[in-house]
């Protein structure tokens, strides 16, 4: 089982094409503004790659993923990315006013599962549900 957010997906996208074209719009302006500094290609150029590293800076948020089987579960968060066997995981758990999902490990930790998180609502309930009996089958 494969579960990837949906909602941050689009957010994440939507906002690096915002980003993107804000910065190549700059730029393009760039040579023809009236404000005593001289501007070069160089400079639109730059502009143009600063532009392009926020907008793959702001696609790492599209990244999270979770892959669980009968063996173990593993989550990928932004950057980091972690493996559990269902022995190593106590439950699943998505507490009230939290944002993602979180995997309770033992002596009072938790891993943050961000693949799950609330602003996807049903989708997030289903694929709780969905671990959870991957976690209850493991441990039968």
């Amino acid at each position: 089982m494969v579960i990837r957010p949906y909602r941050a997906i689009w957010m994440s996208v939507l906002l690096a094409v915002v980003l993107l074209g804000v910065f190549v719009v700059v730029s393009l302006l760039l040579r023809h503004s009236n404000t005593g500094a001289i501007f070069g290609l160089s400079d639109q150029i730059a502009m143009m790659g600063v532009g392009v590293i926020l907008a793959a800076g702001s696609m790492l948020f599209a990244t999270p993923r979770v892959r669980a089987d009968a063996s173990g579960i593993e989550v990928r968060n932004v950057l980091v990315g972690r493996k559990f066997a269902w022995d190593e995981v106590l439950s699943v758990s998505f507490p009230d006013g939290a944002s993602f999902a979180r995997l309770e490990l033992p002596e009072d930790e938790y891993y943050g599962v961000l693949a799950i998180q609330a602003v996807d609502r049903e989708r997030a309930v289903q694929s709780v549900r969905k671990l959870r009996a991957l976690h209850r089958q493991a441990w039968s």
